[in-house]
């Protein structure tokens, strides 16, 4: 779906973000999510060991792009501390991209959007370990 100069723009985004947070983003990118996206990204969620950042402030960006599904998921320590709608506003900045084929734009703004909500509640600690990997993982 993406070419790999693509994949590096997402990941250079994803480091870009992570720069200023401790919270840790992933994209993950898979044909078909074989039903509803919500159940499929936590699955997806706990299988990339997201729930096992230190701070519990992992997040998912889960892309089905065959079935023309996503879903973005936070752990439980972001959860407690973000705004009641900012999955949703995250969600519509990438779904007006995505509606135009414009993953790697929606992604990418997706990612800052998230790291600058992140920053605000974790913020980048100069002892700071990348708990979890930024390069794309594909199912």
């Amino acid at each position: 779906m993406l070419t790999e100069e693509q994949q590096s723009q997402v990941v250079a985004a994803i480091r870009m973000a992570e720069k200023q947070t401790s919270g840790e983003i992933k994209v993950h990118i898979e044909s078909f999510c074989g039903g509803d996206v919500l159940p499929r990204a936590a699955e997806v969620f706990k299988q990339l060991n997201l729930e096992k950042t230190a701070q519990r402030n992992g997040v998912l960006i889960y892309l089905a792009h065959s079935d023309r599904k996503f879903a973005v998921i936070g752990d439980e320590g972001i959860n407690k501390v973000v705004p009641l709608d900012f999955w949703n506003t995250t969600r519509d900045v990438l779904q007006r991209n995505f509606v135009m084929n414009q993953f790697v734009a929606g992604l990418s703004e997706g990612i800052a959007i998230i790291g600058d909500a992140l920053k605000v509640y974790f913020p980048y600690q100069s002892d700071d370990i990348n708990e979890i990997s930024d390069e794309i993982s594909f199912g």
